[in-house]
C-alpha cells in the first residue's frame, strides 16, 4: 500500500533532504521516524531534493507499507510526537500503487526570501542584503527566464542530469517595507538552480549586469558566466502540485 505524506522542515540543521553517509538529513530522519511508527523498514521518496539549509514549508514524499494504515490522521498525530520541533507531518494520503512524488508532480514553486533590515531572528530564514537592489529591473530580467526552456547556464556540473529543459511558468519579486520576496515555479528545476538563478539577479540589481547581459548568459548555456549562488537560509521550496484527484482521500 502506498501513501504520500505532505511535511514541512527547517533545514538549518540539515545537509540537505537526501539520505548520505555521515550526514544528518531531513529524510534520514523522517525514514527512521516512519519506520518506528509503523513498524516496517521505510525507503522513502521525496518530490525532489533541498541543499544544505534550505527549507520546506511544503514537500511530498511516498512510501510503502504492507499493510493499510486505519487511521491515517491519528498516524499524523504519532509522526509528530516522534519528530524533532524542525519537522512537521502535515496529511497523509492513501495513494494508488503506482503514485510516484518525483514523477507526478507536475509544477514546483519555491520562494527566495530577502531583508533589508539586520535581523538577528531571522538569520537563518532570510538572506540579508545591506543594500536596496533595483527591483523594476530584477523584474525585467526574471521575465527573460520565461522565453527560454535550456537553464544550463543555471546548473551545477555533478549530478545524474539528462537534460536540462525547464517550462518556467512564473518568475517574479515583489516588495514589501524591508522584505523582498523571489517567486519561480516551474515543472521542474535543475541541482542548485534557484540559488543561481537568484545570485545572477541580484548582480543586475546591483548594477553589475544589465537585462541585457543577464539574457546573453541564459541563451549562452555557459555555466561558468552565471553568478555565484545566493545563500542557502533565504531559499524555501513553498509547494509542490499534483493532478487534483491524487490527493482527494486524506
Amino acid at each position: 500500500m502506498r501513501y504520500f505524506l505532505e511535511i514541512a522542515y527547517d533545514g538549518t540543521n540539515y545537509h540537505g533532504w537526501q539520505t548520505q553517509p555521515n550526514a544528518h538529513t531531513v529524510q534520514e530522519v523522517l525514514d527512521d521516524c516512519l519506520s518506528k511508527v509503523l513498524r516496517h523498514p521505510i525507503s522513502s521518496t521525496g518530490s525532489g531534493r533541498t541543499d544544505a539549509g534550505v527549507h520546506a514549508s511544503q514537500q511530498f514524499l511516498h512510501f510503502d507499507v504492507p499493510e493499510p494504515i486505519a487511521d491515517t490522521a491519528h498516524a499524523v498525530y504519532r509522526f509528530n510526537r516522534l519528530l524533532p520541533g524542525d519537522i512537521v507531518a502535515k496529511h497523509l494520503y492513501p495513494v494508488p500503487d503506482e503514485a510516484h512524488a518525483r514523477y507526478d508532480a507536475f509544477a514546483r514553486t519555491y520562494h527566495y526570501r530577502i531583508t533589508l533590515a539586520k535581523n538577528p531572528f531571522t538569520r537563518y530564514y532570510a538572506y540579508y542584503l545591506s543594500r536596496q537592489p533595483d527591483v523594476a529591473r530584477m523584474n525585467e530580467a526574471a521575465a527573460v527566464l520565461l522565453r527560454y526552456e535550456d537553464f544550463t547556464t543555471f546548473s551545477k556540473v555533478k549530478g545524474d542530469t539528462k537534460h536540462y529543459n525547464c517550462l518556467m511558468y512564473e518568475a517574479h519579486w515583489q516588495q514589501e517595507g524591508d522584505e523582498l520576496l523571489f517567486t519561480i515555479r516551474a515543472n521542474r528545476f535543475l541541482r542548485g538552480m534557484v540559488r543561481l538563478v537568484v545570485g545572477t539577479l541580484l548582480d543586475v540589481g546591483k548594477g553589475k549586469l544589465t537585462v541585457e547581459a543577464f539574457e546573453q548568459l541564459v541563451a549562452s548555456q555557459d555555466r561558468s558566466k552565471a553568478s555565484g549562488a545566493a545563500p542557502s537560509e533565504g531559499l524555501y521550496l513553498a509547494r509542490v502540485e499534483y493532478p487534483e484527484q491524487l490527493l482527494q482521500n486524506e
